[in-house]
């Protein structure tokens, strides 16, 4: 196995060209597997994706299995956007999807109204980190530090809370448990801060 290949999954939830230019910009070497029974082959896993909560049903059974096998091993994954809110229990926007349940909670549609003022949803663009605790994922990363989002639905905070993001309330915009890590950003869109978090991810590997 290279140790150093990790695994891009491909469950038909958006493009994956900026996520692959963003790892290879900092050295990663990346495979999309065709089959769960690729995800031995890699040291670690991402799972992106944009829009509905509804097209993680495209990660069957056996997907995953293979995923939970990974981790249980000890190798790192990521979640982006779409893919962190898998890495929780389930989704408002389609409860007949259970997540992948490696984190505690369920996701929730950000709200188009706070203290009578209107909130404009989804909620797209550049927005500030706020830094709640210590992470691994967030070495050398400033607080309000900027990063590009595009969603409606959002992760609640929770003690694998790294750092929560305001668009009317807080929610979860980084968590990590152990080798678990989840952003509910782009960091392939969000410039020098987001490669610093996909470098801080790699490091997991060491």
């Amino acid at each position: 196995m290279n140790t150093r290949r990790i695994a891009l999954i491909d469950y038909q939830a958006g493009n994956l060209t900026s996520v692959k230019k963003a790892f290879a910009a900092i050295g990663a070497d990346l495979f999309v597997p065709t089959a769960p029974a690729e995800l031995p082959q890699a040291s670690a896993v991402v799972v992106p994706g944009v829009g509905h909560f509804a097209a993680t049903r495209n990660l069957t059974t056996e997907w995953v299995e293979a995923i939970r096998s990974s981790v249980d091993k000890g190798r790192p994954l990521l979640g982006i956007c779409l893919g962190m809110q898998w890495l929780f229990e389930g989704s408002e926007e389609a409860p007949e999807c259970r997540g992948l349940g490696l984190l505690t909670g369920e996701c929730y549609r950000l709200p188009s109204e706070t203290n009578g003022t209107s909130v404009k949803i989804p909620h797209v663009g550049w927005n500030a980190l706020e830094l709640c605790r210590t992470a691994s994922i967030v070495g050398g990363v400033s607080p309000a530090s900027q990063v590009y989002f595009t969603h409606s639905f959002a992760a609640p905070t929770t003690r694998d809370s790294v750092a929560v993001t305001d668009h009317g309330q807080p929610f979860a915009s980084i968590v990590q448990r152990d080798h678990v890590a989840g952003v509910q950003f782009h960091p392939e869109k969000s410039g020098e801060v987001g490669l610093t978090i996909l470098r801080n991810f790699l490091r997991l590997l060491a």
